[in-house]
């Protein structure tokens, strides 16, 4: 629970500074009177309530929500969490993941500065876990991770905003390495856990009329409970 109290505003400051527009700079302060941005007052505070230190108005996620899923993975990994040396590269990319999700939900976007940490620690506490394990598993992240890049990628080239976007892909880096280091059936289960998931979801917002055929849905948090569905299942 300590744990989870002091990652939390961490996760919480990062998602409020890069839940900005694509092309704009990163939240520097409060919207409402401009209080930088930060961890402790008069400051904005970036506890459960959400509101800023100094006016009282709401910054970065609905309030309790960061704690919830910081809990909610916790709780997860450690009732049925992978075991091995890959436990620590999971761990690190649901740091990283975490956050960018939110900043996907609130402005459809995933910062660089949040995927791309994510794939470089996760390829490097990989290859670390790949020393006293077989090599091969490593080989098979990194294929894994650059495959599925690749292939969001060329969906952002060849189809435009009908494709996937390029933080898609960056974040795919991660993804496909973590699934991959388990095998590839892991891989291919994630996968339809993330695509199935994603079409009942956008299947249950048509019939409601919530969304329509043009609408545009974050793919970011799809991947991150395809993924790691697929890894508690498989453990």
């Amino acid at each position: 629970m300590s744990a989870v109290l002091a990652i939390s505003p961490l996760m919480r400051l990062a998602a409020l500074r890069y839940a900005v527009p694509p092309g704009l700079p990163s939240r520097s302060g409060c919207d409402g009177c401009g209080a930088p941005v930060g961890l402790t007052r008069p400051w904005p505070a970036l506890g459960p309530a959400a509101r800023c230190g100094r006016c009282g108005a709401r910054v970065g996620p609905p309030p309790g929500t960061v704690e919830l899923v910081v809990l909610a993975a916790a709780v997860l990994l450690a009732v049925a969490g992978p075991s091995g040396g890959a436990l620590p590269a999971l761990i690190w990319w649901l740091g990283w993941t975490i956050p960018a999700i939110l900043v996907d939900l609130a402005v459809h976007r995933l910062p660089d500065r949040l995927t791309v940490p994510a794939a470089a620690g996760t390829w490097l506490l990989l290859g670390v876990a790949a020393l006293d394990a077989d090599p091969g598993h490593w080989l098979r992240a990194v294929i894994g991770g650059a495959g599925l890049a690749l292939f969001f990628a060329s969906t952002a080239v060849l189809l435009g905003r009908r494709g996937f976007g390029l933080g898609d892909a960056k974040l795919a880096l991660s993804v496909g390495a973590l699934l991959g280091w388990y095998g590839w059936p892991v891989l291919v289960f994630g996968l339809v856990l993330t695509f199935g998931l994603s079409a009942l979801v956008s299947l249950g917002l048509l019939v409601t009329r919530r969304a329509n055929w043009s609408t545009h849905l974050p793919f970011g948090p799809f991947l991150l409970f395809g993924t790691t569905a697929a890894l508690l299942l498989a453990a």
